[in-house]
């Protein structure tokens, strides 16, 4: 068993503090902890509108603690889980626990910023699985 060097973990960390950073800037915010609830509920919502094949295929793409993040209470037994665009703006306002009114803006804000770290035409072989009206709100322009 090899053992795991500090700098394999510090750079594991600092991937996903780039993350993080890259989310507050297209949300427009500093606040890193409002950030961080926002990706993993845009995360979660995402995950389970997928089906596991294509779930696990996105979570490829993430960094290391993005991914635990991602993976973080799924249960692949009962996915995809069915709503439409108000059930998908009603789950992420109390999971992210911000009001229904912010939620397409930083939704969208979240996808810009993923789609420019993950590899290309992953975010968007996710996203044909989902609905139209949510994949329109993911994907508006960020403001």
């Amino acid at each position: 068993m090899s053992a795991t060097h500090p700098s394999d973990f510090n750079h594991t960390v600092h991937t996903a503090n780039v993350w993080l950073k890259a989310v507050a800037e297209s949300m427009g915010t500093e606040d890193r902890h409002l950030a961080h609830r926002v990706l993993r509920t845009w995360l979660h919502t995402l995950r389970d509108r997928l089906t596991v094949d294509v779930a696990a295929h996105f979570a490829a793409q993430l960094p290391e603690v993005m991914r635990g993040a991602y993976y973080d209470g799924w249960n692949p037994s009962v996915v995809p889980i069915k709503y439409d665009r108000d059930g998908y703006v009603n789950r992420f306002s109390q999971e992210a626990r911000v009001s229904v009114e912010d939620v397409p803006e930083m939704a969208a804000a979240v996808t810009t910023a993923v789609h420019e770290r993950v590899s290309p035409g992953q975010l968007e072989a996710a996203l044909e699985q989902v609905p139209h009206g949510i994949r329109n709100l993911l994907l508006q322009p960020a403001s």
